[in-house]
């Protein structure tokens, strides 16, 4: 199971990106895509989750200003980010647990991606 992360990068203060996560391998079940960030520094920190269900949750931090989003048939997250400030200057991780397939018999997994930089600075 993988996690491909993209879209970070550098943006000015107010500026808006927009990240992206995919899972692929053989998946069975995901329980719930999410993003997590770490600051340089910092410990690592909860910024979005959504289930299946489409249950979401912010931190409060981002609330009003990020909108996290998933489409469950392609295994995939988002996280479009807007109004973007210097604090939110992180490398962004996607996370994503759940089942898979390992050649026989379904295993759990509980994912992570290799990280996209984001930095906001004028």
């Amino acid at each position: 199971v993988q996690l491909q992360a993209s879209g970070g990068g550098l943006v000015q203060p107010g500026g808006s990106l927009r990240l992206s996560c995919t899972v692929s391998g053989n998946i069975f079940t995901i329980k719930h895509m999410g993003w997590y960030r770490q600051a340089p520094g910092k410990q690592r920190e909860l910024v979005a989750t959504v289930d299946t269900g489409g249950t979401i949750k912010y931190a409060d931090s981002v609330k009003g200003r990020f909108t996290i989003s998933r489409i469950n048939t392609k295994n995939t997250v988002y996280l479009q980010m807007n109004n973007l400030t210097p604090e939110d200057t992180a490398v962004y991780y996607c996370n994503a647990p759940g089942t898979y397939d390992s050649g026989g018999y379904i295993d759990d997994f509980d994912a992570w991606g290799q990280g996209t930089l984001v930095t906001v600075s004028s």
